[in-house]
């Protein structure tokens, strides 16, 4: 398969892309490479705009958040911790 191809059909790098995006930014080949896959994938163009709004929606929650000590319920990070264990383990 040629690089072309390779990006083309390759969502999980995409994903990784995406996200790195918003967190600190793209070179030059990996904005080339995401543009490439964002041209042709509907499904990671849509990603691409969901990631971008929930990461927005979260910073100005956290930037308007009246108390600054915001923390996730113990709960709840149990839980998350143990789904994401169990997805690891499905392999």
């Amino acid at each position: 398969m040629g690089p072309i191809k390779k990006i083309r059909y390759n969502c999980r790098k995409a994903t990784l892309l995406i996200e790195k995006k918003l967190i600190s930014g793209l070179s030059l080949p990996e904005k080339v490479e995401l543009h490439i896959h964002l041209a042709g994938c509907s499904v990671c163009r849509v990603f691409d705009k969901q990631s971008a709004i929930i990461n927005t929606m979260v910073r100005q929650m956290l930037t308007n958040a009246d108390d600054n000590n915001v923390q996730l319920d113990d709960d709840f990070k149990q839980d998350l911790q143990h789904r994401i264990e169990d997805e690891l383990n499905k392999d």
